[in-house]
Protein backbone atom coordinates (compact mmCIF):
# COMPACT_ATOMS: atom_id res chain seq x y z
CA UNK A 1 0.00 0.00 0.00
CA UNK A 2 1.48 3.47 -1.05
CA UNK A 3 1.35 6.37 1.56
CA UNK A 4 -1.49 8.48 0.75
CA UNK A 5 -3.67 11.60 2.28
CA UNK A 6 -7.40 11.68 2.45
CA UNK A 7 -8.94 14.94 3.29
CA UNK A 8 -13.14 14.78 2.76
CA UNK A 9 -14.60 18.25 4.42
CA UNK A 10 -17.77 17.85 1.86
CA UNK A 11 -20.73 17.20 4.30
CA UNK A 12 -23.48 15.38 2.83
CA UNK A 13 -27.22 15.34 3.84
CA UNK A 14 -28.78 12.54 2.68
CA UNK A 15 -32.60 11.49 2.89
CA UNK A 16 -36.22 12.59 2.28
CA UNK A 17 -37.20 16.40 1.86
CA UNK A 18 -33.10 17.31 3.02
CA UNK A 19 -33.58 20.09 -0.32
CA UNK A 20 -36.07 22.01 1.63
CA UNK A 21 -33.35 22.75 4.20
CA UNK A 22 -30.77 24.42 1.73
CA UNK A 23 -31.40 28.49 3.00
CA UNK A 24 -30.95 27.48 6.57
CA UNK A 25 -27.55 25.52 5.43
CA UNK A 26 -26.29 28.57 3.58
CA UNK A 27 -26.91 31.32 5.41
CA UNK A 28 -24.00 30.98 7.63
CA UNK A 29 -21.75 30.80 4.53
CA UNK A 30 -23.08 33.33 2.46
CA UNK A 31 -24.89 36.82 2.00
CA UNK A 32 -25.59 36.09 -2.09
CA UNK A 33 -25.12 33.21 -4.02
CA UNK A 34 -25.30 32.24 -7.63
CA UNK A 35 -27.81 29.41 -8.49
CA UNK A 36 -26.60 27.73 -10.85
CA UNK A 37 -28.68 24.64 -12.80
CA UNK A 38 -29.49 23.54 -15.86
CA UNK A 39 -31.74 23.52 -18.86
CA UNK A 40 -34.84 24.09 -16.41
CA UNK A 41 -36.15 20.33 -15.59
CA UNK A 42 -35.62 22.01 -12.03
CA UNK A 43 -38.38 24.64 -12.35
CA UNK A 44 -41.02 22.21 -14.34
CA UNK A 45 -40.23 19.31 -11.24
CA UNK A 46 -40.99 22.55 -8.77
CA UNK A 47 -37.95 21.92 -7.00
CA UNK A 48 -36.52 25.41 -8.55
CA UNK A 49 -39.22 26.81 -6.36
CA UNK A 50 -38.44 25.00 -3.25
CA UNK A 51 -34.88 26.41 -3.49
CA UNK A 52 -35.69 29.65 -3.90
CA UNK A 53 -38.24 29.92 -1.13
CA UNK A 54 -35.88 28.54 0.77
CA UNK A 55 -33.16 30.63 0.21
CA UNK A 56 -35.76 33.73 0.47
CA UNK A 57 -37.21 32.48 3.52
CA UNK A 58 -34.03 32.29 5.62
CA UNK A 59 -32.86 35.68 4.14
CA UNK A 60 -29.69 34.66 1.30
CA UNK A 61 -29.75 36.99 -1.78
CA UNK A 62 -29.54 35.01 -5.37
CA UNK A 63 -28.81 35.34 -8.72
CA UNK A 64 -29.03 32.84 -11.13
CA UNK A 65 -27.80 31.26 -14.11
CA UNK A 66 -29.14 28.25 -16.40
CA UNK A 67 -28.23 26.65 -19.53
CA UNK A 68 -26.06 24.52 -18.58
CA UNK A 69 -25.55 21.01 -21.25
CA UNK A 70 -24.14 17.52 -20.63
CA UNK A 71 -20.26 17.78 -21.36
CA UNK A 72 -20.57 21.61 -19.72
CA UNK A 73 -19.59 24.67 -21.74
CA UNK A 74 -16.42 27.02 -21.92
CA UNK A 75 -18.52 29.61 -22.65
CA UNK A 76 -21.24 29.49 -19.85
CA UNK A 77 -18.25 29.26 -17.47
CA UNK A 78 -17.06 32.60 -18.61
CA UNK A 79 -20.48 34.25 -18.52
CA UNK A 80 -21.07 32.40 -14.87
CA UNK A 81 -17.61 34.50 -14.06
CA UNK A 82 -18.34 37.26 -14.95
CA UNK A 83 -21.45 37.69 -13.17
CA UNK A 84 -20.36 36.85 -9.72
CA UNK A 85 -17.78 39.76 -10.20
CA UNK A 86 -20.19 41.78 -11.05
CA UNK A 87 -22.88 40.83 -8.13
CA UNK A 88 -20.28 40.54 -4.90
CA UNK A 89 -21.62 36.80 -5.24
CA UNK A 90 -19.90 34.79 -2.15
CA UNK A 91 -20.94 31.15 -3.28
CA UNK A 92 -22.25 28.92 -6.28
CA UNK A 93 -25.15 26.68 -5.29
CA UNK A 94 -25.16 24.14 -8.64
CA UNK A 95 -28.36 22.38 -8.45
CA UNK A 96 -28.54 19.35 -11.06
CA UNK A 97 -25.96 17.03 -12.11
CA UNK A 98 -22.21 16.44 -12.06
CA UNK A 99 -22.14 18.84 -15.11
CA UNK A 100 -23.73 21.69 -13.13
CA UNK A 101 -21.70 20.86 -10.47
CA UNK A 102 -18.49 20.77 -12.31
CA UNK A 103 -19.61 24.49 -14.01
CA UNK A 104 -19.86 25.29 -10.93
CA UNK A 105 -16.30 24.38 -9.53
CA UNK A 106 -15.13 26.21 -13.17
CA UNK A 107 -16.96 29.35 -12.46
CA UNK A 108 -15.69 29.11 -8.62
CA UNK A 109 -11.93 28.98 -9.25
CA UNK A 110 -12.30 31.30 -12.25
CA UNK A 111 -13.35 34.31 -10.16
CA UNK A 112 -10.40 34.59 -8.61
CA UNK A 113 -7.73 33.86 -11.48
CA UNK A 114 -6.62 36.81 -13.36
CA UNK A 115 -6.62 35.13 -16.93
CA UNK A 116 -8.38 32.82 -18.55
CA UNK A 117 -9.81 29.87 -16.72
CA UNK A 118 -9.25 27.82 -19.35
CA UNK A 119 -5.12 28.01 -18.55
CA UNK A 120 -5.94 26.15 -15.32
CA UNK A 121 -7.27 22.90 -17.16
CA UNK A 122 -4.60 23.49 -19.72
CA UNK A 123 -1.71 23.88 -17.79
CA UNK A 124 -2.69 22.03 -14.58
CA UNK A 125 -2.12 24.93 -12.42
CA UNK A 126 -2.31 25.20 -9.13
CA UNK A 127 -5.04 27.32 -7.80
CA UNK A 128 -4.92 29.12 -4.15
CA UNK A 129 -8.09 30.08 -3.89
CA UNK A 130 -12.21 29.50 -5.05
CA UNK A 131 -15.39 30.04 -4.23
CA UNK A 132 -17.24 27.74 -1.65
CA UNK A 133 -19.60 25.52 -3.86
CA UNK A 134 -23.12 23.73 -2.19
CA UNK A 135 -25.04 21.32 -4.45
CA UNK A 136 -28.65 19.72 -4.40
CA UNK A 137 -27.93 16.20 -6.97
CA UNK A 138 -30.66 15.90 -9.13
CA UNK A 139 -28.81 12.91 -11.23
CA UNK A 140 -26.33 10.54 -9.19
CA UNK A 141 -23.28 9.85 -11.59
CA UNK A 142 -20.35 11.79 -11.38
CA UNK A 143 -19.94 11.75 -8.06
CA UNK A 144 -19.04 16.09 -8.16
CA UNK A 145 -20.91 16.39 -4.85
CA UNK A 146 -18.01 15.06 -2.93
CA UNK A 147 -14.78 15.38 -5.52
CA UNK A 148 -12.46 18.10 -5.92
CA UNK A 149 -12.72 17.15 -9.62
CA UNK A 150 -14.21 19.27 -12.44
CA UNK A 151 -14.69 18.63 -15.86
CA UNK A 152 -15.36 21.67 -18.51
CA UNK A 153 -15.37 21.55 -22.67
CA UNK A 154 -13.93 24.18 -24.18
CA UNK A 155 -15.96 24.54 -27.60
CA UNK A 156 -13.95 26.47 -30.05
CA UNK A 157 -11.05 23.99 -29.41
CA UNK A 158 -13.13 20.74 -29.33
CA UNK A 159 -11.05 19.92 -26.19
CA UNK A 160 -12.61 18.03 -23.22
CA UNK A 161 -10.45 18.66 -19.85
CA UNK A 162 -10.51 17.83 -16.11
CA UNK A 163 -8.62 19.27 -13.23
CA UNK A 164 -8.51 18.65 -9.75
CA UNK A 165 -8.33 20.95 -6.07
CA UNK A 166 -8.68 20.30 -2.86
CA UNK A 167 -10.23 23.32 -2.69
CA UNK A 168 -13.06 22.74 -5.11
CA UNK A 169 -14.64 20.11 -2.50
CA UNK A 170 -18.10 21.31 -2.24
CA UNK A 171 -18.77 22.88 1.23
CA UNK A 172 -22.01 20.93 1.65
CA UNK A 173 -24.10 18.29 -0.51
CA UNK A 174 -28.03 17.64 -0.50
CA UNK A 175 -29.17 14.58 -2.05
CA UNK A 176 -32.85 13.33 -1.31
CA UNK A 177 -33.07 10.11 -3.76
CA UNK A 178 -36.63 11.13 -4.35
CA UNK A 179 -35.25 14.06 -6.73
CA UNK A 180 -33.77 11.31 -9.12
CA UNK A 181 -37.46 9.60 -9.60
CA UNK A 182 -38.07 11.66 -12.93
CA UNK A 183 -34.59 10.64 -14.69
CA UNK A 184 -34.79 9.07 -18.42
CA UNK A 185 -34.06 5.93 -18.33
CA UNK A 186 -31.14 6.86 -20.60
CA UNK A 187 -29.69 9.00 -18.16
CA UNK A 188 -30.00 6.45 -15.63
CA UNK A 189 -28.01 3.76 -17.41
CA UNK A 190 -25.44 6.41 -18.30
CA UNK A 191 -24.69 7.53 -14.63
CA UNK A 192 -24.72 4.00 -13.87
CA UNK A 193 -21.62 3.37 -16.28
CA UNK A 194 -20.21 6.90 -14.99
CA UNK A 195 -19.84 5.75 -11.42
CA UNK A 196 -18.41 2.30 -11.79
CA UNK A 197 -16.20 3.68 -13.75
CA UNK A 198 -14.95 5.86 -11.33
CA UNK A 199 -14.46 2.37 -8.86
CA UNK A 200 -13.10 1.27 -12.12
CA UNK A 201 -10.33 3.55 -12.55
CA UNK A 202 -8.87 3.03 -9.23
CA UNK A 203 -9.56 -0.60 -8.65
CA UNK A 204 -7.28 -1.73 -11.47
CA UNK A 205 -3.84 -1.23 -10.22
CA UNK A 206 -0.50 -2.94 -10.06
CA UNK A 207 -0.39 -1.58 -6.17
CA UNK A 208 -0.33 -4.63 -3.66
CA UNK A 209 -1.49 -5.48 -0.38
CA UNK A 210 -4.79 -3.06 -0.88
CA UNK A 211 -7.16 -5.76 0.64
CA UNK A 212 -9.07 -2.72 2.22
CA UNK A 213 -9.39 -0.49 -0.41
CA UNK A 214 -10.09 -3.55 -3.27
CA UNK A 215 -12.61 -4.90 -1.15
CA UNK A 216 -14.34 -1.12 -0.51
CA UNK A 217 -14.27 -1.11 -4.45
CA UNK A 218 -15.47 -4.17 -5.03
CA UNK A 219 -18.69 -3.98 -2.48
CA UNK A 220 -19.27 -0.44 -4.11
CA UNK A 221 -19.62 -2.29 -7.89
CA UNK A 222 -21.55 -5.06 -6.32
CA UNK A 223 -24.02 -2.47 -4.92
CA UNK A 224 -24.54 -0.32 -7.38
CA UNK A 225 -24.79 -3.49 -9.99
CA UNK A 226 -27.49 -5.26 -7.44
CA UNK A 227 -29.94 -2.07 -7.37
CA UNK A 228 -29.19 -0.29 -10.81
CA UNK A 229 -31.68 -2.63 -12.68
CA UNK A 230 -34.11 -1.85 -9.91
CA UNK A 231 -34.16 1.67 -10.70
CA UNK A 232 -34.28 1.18 -14.29
CA UNK A 233 -37.09 -1.17 -14.09
CA UNK A 234 -38.82 1.17 -11.42
CA UNK A 235 -37.34 4.62 -11.25
CA UNK A 236 -39.46 5.39 -8.32
CA UNK A 237 -37.82 2.52 -6.15
CA UNK A 238 -36.71 4.81 -3.02
CA UNK A 239 -34.60 2.13 -1.33
CA UNK A 240 -32.61 1.21 -4.48
CA UNK A 241 -31.87 4.86 -5.64
CA UNK A 242 -30.37 5.55 -1.81
CA UNK A 243 -28.10 2.37 -2.56
CA UNK A 244 -27.09 3.24 -5.94
CA UNK A 245 -26.98 7.21 -5.14
CA UNK A 246 -24.88 6.88 -2.12
CA UNK A 247 -22.85 3.94 -4.51
CA UNK A 248 -22.27 7.10 -6.66
CA UNK A 249 -20.65 9.57 -3.86
CA UNK A 250 -18.68 6.73 -2.45
CA UNK A 251 -17.04 5.60 -5.85
CA UNK A 252 -15.16 8.93 -6.76
CA UNK A 253 -14.85 10.58 -2.53
CA UNK A 254 -11.43 9.44 -2.78
CA UNK A 255 -11.54 6.92 -0.56
CA UNK A 256 -11.87 3.88 -2.71
CA UNK A 257 -8.81 5.18 -4.54
CA UNK A 258 -6.41 5.24 -1.22
CA UNK A 259 -2.77 3.86 -1.21
CA UNK A 260 -2.75 2.49 -4.86
CA UNK A 261 -1.62 3.50 -8.03
CA UNK A 262 -4.65 4.70 -9.94
CA UNK A 263 -4.98 4.40 -13.88
CA UNK A 264 -7.84 6.77 -15.46
CA UNK A 265 -7.16 5.98 -18.90
CA UNK A 266 -10.76 4.79 -19.85
CA UNK A 267 -11.48 8.55 -18.78
CA UNK A 268 -8.65 9.83 -21.17
CA UNK A 269 -9.98 8.38 -24.01
CA UNK A 270 -13.59 9.00 -23.37
CA UNK A 271 -13.03 12.64 -23.01
CA UNK A 272 -11.91 12.73 -26.96
CA UNK A 273 -15.16 11.26 -27.53
CA UNK A 274 -17.40 13.68 -25.97
CA UNK A 275 -15.12 16.75 -26.78
CA UNK A 276 -15.25 15.52 -30.61
CA UNK A 277 -18.79 13.92 -30.71
CA UNK A 278 -20.90 15.18 -27.55
CA UNK A 279 -21.16 11.79 -26.92
CA UNK A 280 -22.62 11.07 -22.90
CA UNK A 281 -19.68 10.54 -20.81
CA UNK A 282 -21.46 7.45 -19.18
CA UNK A 283 -22.17 5.93 -22.98
CA UNK A 284 -18.33 6.40 -24.12
CA UNK A 285 -17.18 4.95 -21.07
CA UNK A 286 -19.81 1.81 -21.51
CA UNK A 287 -18.61 1.06 -24.92
CA UNK A 288 -14.67 1.52 -23.77
CA UNK A 289 -13.92 0.22 -20.88
CA UNK A 290 -14.37 -3.69 -21.66
CA UNK A 291 -12.29 -3.21 -24.66
CA UNK A 292 -9.53 -1.66 -22.60
CA UNK A 293 -9.72 -4.64 -20.47
CA UNK A 294 -9.36 -6.69 -23.15
CA UNK A 295 -6.46 -4.61 -24.40
CA UNK A 296 -4.25 -4.71 -21.21
CA UNK A 297 -5.16 -7.49 -19.23
CA UNK A 298 -2.69 -9.82 -19.67
CA UNK A 299 -0.64 -7.28 -18.09
CA UNK A 300 -1.91 -7.86 -14.99
CA UNK A 301 -4.25 -10.96 -15.09
CA UNK A 302 -4.08 -11.49 -11.40
CA UNK A 303 -6.10 -8.59 -10.97
CA UNK A 304 -8.89 -9.42 -13.75
CA UNK A 305 -9.38 -13.00 -12.66
CA UNK A 306 -10.07 -11.11 -8.78
CA UNK A 307 -12.60 -8.77 -10.62
CA UNK A 308 -14.31 -11.76 -12.33
CA UNK A 309 -14.46 -13.67 -9.73
CA UNK A 310 -15.23 -11.21 -6.84
CA UNK A 311 -17.20 -8.63 -8.84
CA UNK A 312 -19.25 -10.61 -11.25
CA UNK A 313 -19.04 -13.81 -9.82
CA UNK A 314 -17.85 -15.92 -12.41
CA UNK A 315 -16.50 -19.17 -11.32
CA UNK A 316 -13.77 -21.90 -12.89
CA UNK A 317 -10.58 -23.03 -13.08
CA UNK A 318 -7.52 -21.15 -11.99
CA UNK A 319 -5.49 -22.88 -14.42
CA UNK A 320 -7.30 -21.45 -16.69
CA UNK A 321 -7.05 -17.33 -15.85
CA UNK A 322 -7.50 -16.04 -19.46
CA UNK A 323 -11.19 -17.93 -19.33
CA UNK A 324 -11.97 -16.86 -15.88
CA UNK A 325 -10.86 -13.37 -17.48
CA UNK A 326 -13.12 -13.37 -20.58
CA UNK A 327 -15.87 -14.48 -18.96
CA UNK A 328 -16.04 -11.70 -16.07
CA UNK A 329 -15.67 -9.28 -19.49
CA UNK A 330 -18.17 -10.53 -21.26
CA UNK A 331 -20.32 -10.67 -17.98
CA UNK A 332 -20.29 -6.74 -17.80
CA UNK A 333 -20.74 -6.50 -21.56
CA UNK A 334 -23.91 -8.25 -20.89
CA UNK A 335 -24.42 -6.05 -17.29
CA UNK A 336 -24.32 -2.84 -19.76
CA UNK A 337 -26.41 -4.15 -22.73
CA UNK A 338 -29.29 -4.57 -19.35
CA UNK A 339 -29.09 -0.99 -18.85
CA UNK A 340 -29.69 -0.81 -22.65
CA UNK A 341 -26.23 1.15 -22.85
CA UNK A 342 -24.57 0.71 -26.30
CA UNK A 343 -21.59 -1.65 -26.86
CA UNK A 344 -19.70 0.13 -30.05
CA UNK A 345 -18.75 2.93 -30.87
CA UNK A 346 -21.03 2.59 -34.16
CA UNK A 347 -23.92 2.37 -31.80
CA UNK A 348 -22.71 6.48 -30.59
CA UNK A 349 -22.51 7.64 -34.28
CA UNK A 350 -19.00 7.03 -34.26
CA UNK A 351 -17.10 6.33 -37.74
CA UNK A 352 -13.05 5.41 -38.06
CA UNK A 353 -12.55 8.95 -39.63
CA UNK A 354 -11.21 10.37 -36.14
CA UNK A 355 -10.12 7.71 -34.22
CA UNK A 356 -6.56 8.38 -34.60
CA UNK A 357 -6.76 11.75 -34.14
CA UNK A 358 -8.69 11.25 -30.91
CA UNK A 359 -5.55 9.13 -29.95
CA UNK A 360 -3.10 11.48 -30.67
CA UNK A 361 -5.00 14.42 -28.79
CA UNK A 362 -5.72 11.35 -25.74
CA UNK A 363 -1.77 11.30 -25.18
CA UNK A 364 -1.06 14.82 -26.34
CA UNK A 365 1.16 13.36 -28.90
CA UNK A 366 -1.09 15.78 -31.76
CA UNK A 367 0.15 17.99 -29.78
CA UNK A 368 4.06 17.15 -30.04
CA UNK A 369 4.00 16.08 -26.16
CA UNK A 370 3.19 12.64 -26.01
CA UNK A 371 2.61 11.30 -22.46
CA UNK A 372 1.63 7.99 -22.08
CA UNK A 373 -2.11 7.88 -19.79
CA UNK A 374 -3.11 4.53 -18.03
CA UNK A 375 -0.99 3.31 -14.58
CA UNK A 376 -1.84 -0.28 -15.10
CA UNK A 377 -0.59 -0.42 -18.65
CA UNK A 378 1.13 2.92 -20.08
CA UNK A 379 -0.83 3.37 -23.23
CA UNK A 380 0.85 5.56 -25.86
CA UNK A 381 -1.26 7.38 -28.99
CA UNK A 382 -0.96 3.24 -30.66
CA UNK A 383 -2.45 1.73 -28.07
CA UNK A 384 -5.32 3.88 -27.82
CA UNK A 385 -5.94 3.83 -31.44
CA UNK A 386 -5.99 -0.22 -30.71
CA UNK A 387 -8.52 0.09 -28.16
CA UNK A 388 -10.67 2.46 -30.36
CA UNK A 389 -10.74 -0.23 -33.14
CA UNK A 390 -11.42 -3.21 -30.42
CA UNK A 391 -14.48 -0.96 -29.45
CA UNK A 392 -15.96 -0.24 -32.95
Amino acid sequence: MLNFDFYSPARLLFGKDTEKQIGELLKPHAHKVLLHYGGGSIKKSGLYDTVTASLKKSGVAYVELGGVVPNPRLSLVHEGIALCKKENVDLILAVGGGSAIDSAKAIAMGVYYPGDVWEIYEDGKEIEKALPVATILTIPAAGSEASGDTVVTNEEKQLKYGYGSPRLRPLLSVMNPELFFTLPKNQIANGVADMMSHVFERYFTNTTHTDLTDGLCETVLKTIMKNAPAVLDDPKNYDAWCEVGFGGTVAHNGLVGMGRAQDWACHGMEHELSAIYDVAHGAGLAVLTPAWMQYVYKDNVNMFVQFATNVMGVEGSFRDPDAIVQEGIARLRGFFRRMGLPATLKELGIDGSKLELMAKKATGAEFGDESAIGGLKPLLWQDVLAIYKLAQ
